[in-house]
Parts: structure tokens; C-alpha cells; sequence
């Protein structure tokens, strides 16, 4: 796995921007300059997040999104997984 973080990334694990491999691992996102918890999809390239609009929902009961633009970084919280190499 890379050490940077994929461009683009969501927690919904229905939409091809899902990957479980880099959340497993624990992405942050810095939103212009301030750390967000709240994010659900983000886009480097295209300098947008997605976050939860407030506790209102659709009507499949999925949380109403909003984007919103500015400057992303996304980094990983943790460092990379060690190779388990134990003889057997």
C-alpha cells in the first residue's frame, strides 16, 4: 500500500470510491488547516469533502450530504501494517 493516501476516498462501502484497506488503516482529513472526524467522502484532486447535513436523512435512510470545497489533506493515522514473516 502506498504511503500517501488514495485521492479519493469513501466510507460507504456501496460506492467505488470505497476501499477497506486504507480505512482499516485509519485516514484523517485535514479540511483548511482544521482536522475533521465528521468527513464520509473526500476528493484531493477536486478539493471537496462530504460531510452528514445535520441529523436529516433520505428517504432510504442515508444521512443528507453536503460538499463543500477548499484545501484537502488526507494522511494516515497509523503507520503501515507489518508483514507477519513467521516461519512455520
Amino acid at each position: 500500500m502506498a504511503e500517501t493516501p488514495p485521492d479519493r476516498l469513501s466510507i460507504d462501502p456501496r460506492s467505488p470510491h470505497f476501499s477497506e484497506a486504507a480505512l482499516r488503516r485509519g485516514v484523517g482529513i485535514r479540511f483548511n488547516g482544521k482536522e475533521r472526524t465528521d468527513v464520509l467522502e473526500y476528493s484531493v484532486s477536486e478539493g471537496w469533502i462530504s460531510v452528514a447535513a445535520g441529523k436529516s436523512r433520505d428517504r432510504f435512510g442515508n444521512p443528507m450530504m453536503v460538499k463543500i470545497k477548499g484545501a484537502v489533506e488526507p494522511f494516515y493515522q497509523s503507520d503501515a501494517p507489518a508483514e507477519d514473516k513467521t516461519p512455520e
